[in-house]
C-alpha cells in the first residue's frame, strides 16, 4: 500500500537561502508523523509544500496518488488536504456557524441545512456547541483555533496538516486544542504536525521528525526520539527544548 504523502528529494530556495535539501518523506494513511527542530528548519516550508501553498523548485510530492504538478490536481489535493495555521484566518464579520458553512457550500455544494448539521456536529466534537452565533473576536483564542480546526474537518479531509497552531496562544489555553488534536491522533485521522509542544509529540505521534537547516536529520518513534537519540544536533536541541 503506497504512502498517502510522498515527498522525493524536494528543494525550496528564498534567494541564495536553501530552505529545504533533498527533503525525502512518506507518511503512512492514519499515521500521525510531528515535525521538530529550531526556528528556520524548513518545517514550516515543507508543511506548506504539501498542498502547494509554496512552491517548491525541485523534487516531487505526491499526495493520496495525485502528483502535485498542474493547478487542477494542485486543487483536487487541497480539497482533501485541511490545514490549521498558527493564525486562526477565521472570517471575523462571519459568526462561527457562518465561518464552518462557507467552504462547505462554494467547495463541496452542501444545502445550508446539512452544512449547518455538519457544523453543530464538529462544534460539538471540539467542545465549543454553544458558540455557533458567536463572532470569533468573541471568543478566547483556543477557542478560535478550535473552531479553525472544526472548519477544516467539516470538508471531511483525509490529511490534517497544522502549522504550530498553539504558538500563537496564551499557556492556558494550549491544553484545550492539543486535547482536540490528540482526540483526532485517536480516531485514525492522518496529520502531520509542526509543533513545539513535546507533551503532545510524546503522547500522539506515531513518529518524529527532527529537521535542522533543511534537512531531516533524525526520524524516530517518540520513545526512542526522547531516550537515545542518535544525531549530535538533536541532543543539542532536546537538552535546550526540554531543559536537561
Amino acid at each position: 500500500m503506497l504512502p498517502i504523502i510522498q515527498i522525493e528529494n524536494v528543494e525550496k530556495h528564498f534567494g541564495r537561502t536553501r530552505a529545504l535539501r533533498g527533503v525525502s518523506l512518506n507518511v503512512s494513511e492514519s499515521e500521525v508523523v510531528v515535525i521538530v527542530g529550531p526556528s528556520g528548519s524548513g518545517k514550516s516550508t515543507l508543511l506548506r509544500c504539501i498542498n502547494r501553498l509554496e512552491e517548491y523548485d525541485a523534487g516531487k510530492i505526491i499526495v493520496d496518488g495525485i502528483t502535485l504538478d498542474s493547478a487542477q490536481n494542485i486543487n483536487t489535493v487541497r480539497r482533501e488536504v485541511g490545514m490549521v495555521f498558527q493564525s486562526f484566518n477565521l472570517f471575523s464579520h462571519l459568526t462561527v456557524l457562518q465561518n464552518l458553512t462557507l467552504a462547505q457550500h462554494v467547495v463541496r455544494n452542501r444545502p445550508r441545512q446539512e452544512a449547518e448539521e455538519v457544523a453543530n456536529k464538529l462544534l460539538k466534537k471540539v467542545g465549543i456547541p454553544d458558540k455557533a452565533e458567536a463572532f470569533p473576536m468573541q471568543l478566547s483564542g483556543g477557542q478560535q483555533q478550535r473552531v479553525a480546526i472544526a472548519r477544516a474537518l467539516a470538508m471531511n479531509p483525509k490529511i490534517m496538516l497544522f502549522d504550530e497552531p498553539t504558538s500563537a496562544l496564551d499557556p492556558e489555553m494550549i491544553k484545550e486544542v492539543l486535547d482536540v488534536m490528540t482526540n483526532l491522533a485517536h480516531e485514525g485521522m492522518t496529520m502531520v504536525v509542526v509543533s513545539h509542544e513535546m507533551g503532545f509529540a510524546r503522547a500522539a505521534a506515531r513518529r518524529i521528525i527532527f529537521m535542522d537547516e533543511g534537512q531531516i536529520l533524525e526520524e524516530a518513534s517518540p520513545q526512542n526520539f526522547f531516550s537515545n537519540p542518535q544525531h549530535e544536533r538533536t541532543k543539542l536541541f532536546l537538552s535546550k527544548i526540554l531543559h536537561l
